[in-house]
């Protein structure tokens, strides 16, 4: 058997994987955490949503 030698098959290296606790969520990471296209509705949302709530609207959406 071989080796799989695309870059899909590899592990992604250590530095390039972060938590995003390392930096602010801004409303279009929240929208697309969500699994949806950020719209400039769900922008205005997600922005309204992070500062009433701070990290808790992230926290809502993650599992």
């Amino acid at each position: 058997m071989t080796e799989p030698t695309d870059s899909d098959s590899t592990p992604t290296p250590d530095h390039l994987l972060h938590t995003g606790a390392e930096h602010p969520v801004d409303p279009e990471d929240l929208v697309m955490a969500s699994g949806r296209t950020p719209t400039p509705e769900l922008v205005a949302k997600a922005k309204k949503d992070l500062e009433e709530q701070g990290a808790a609207a992230v926290e809502r959406v993650l599992p």
